[in-house]
């Protein structure tokens, strides 16, 4: 009898295991189509709930920081930014949108640093990176002027 007891157990716990892992995915899952479709306050709150679930899934945070970069919430989007590269150091996307804002708010320096990380994880968007630095370039003698 204690071994039936154990069996049922067991086959419920791994029910249940199965079951949260598959939700997580399913967040997330959900919440890229719903971003796709441009219903970002759906998407934000699998986004969310996602985290909830998974603390540590930078991809939640990057599409959170999309999605308040849509919604021109700064602070917002660069507290995301921050937190998806503290989870996943090397995440080019990220990396790029915060030297898109670094150089909104004139911060160069930061940009520099930014851009010196972004040139040894580049794989995908290494022509950004370009874009950005020519840009950087052009302000700088103007800087150095004044």
């Amino acid at each position: 009898m204690r071994k039936f007891f154990k069996f049922i157990g067991l086959i419920l716990l791994t029910g249940f295991f199965n079951s949260t892992s598959f939700s997580k995915e399913n967040f997330f899952n959900e919440a890229l189509k719903l971003f796709k479709k441009e219903k970002y306050e759906d998407a934000r709150f699998l986004f969310e709930r996602n985290i909830v679930f998974n603390p540590k899934d930078a991809k939640s945070y990057l599409y959170l920081a999309k999605i308040y970069n849509k919604e021109e919430n700064q602070r917002k989007e660069e507290y995301n930014l921050e937190t998806t590269l503290l989870i996943e150091p090397d995440n080019e996307d990220a990396l790029l949108m915060l030297m898109k804002i670094a150089l909104e708010k004139s911060n160069y320096e930061k940009v520099k640093d930014l851009s010196d990380k972004f040139v040894k994880v580049c794989k995908n968007l290494c022509n950004e990176n370009k874009d950005i630095q020519k840009s950087l370039k052009n302000i700088e003698p103007e800087n150095n002027e004044s």
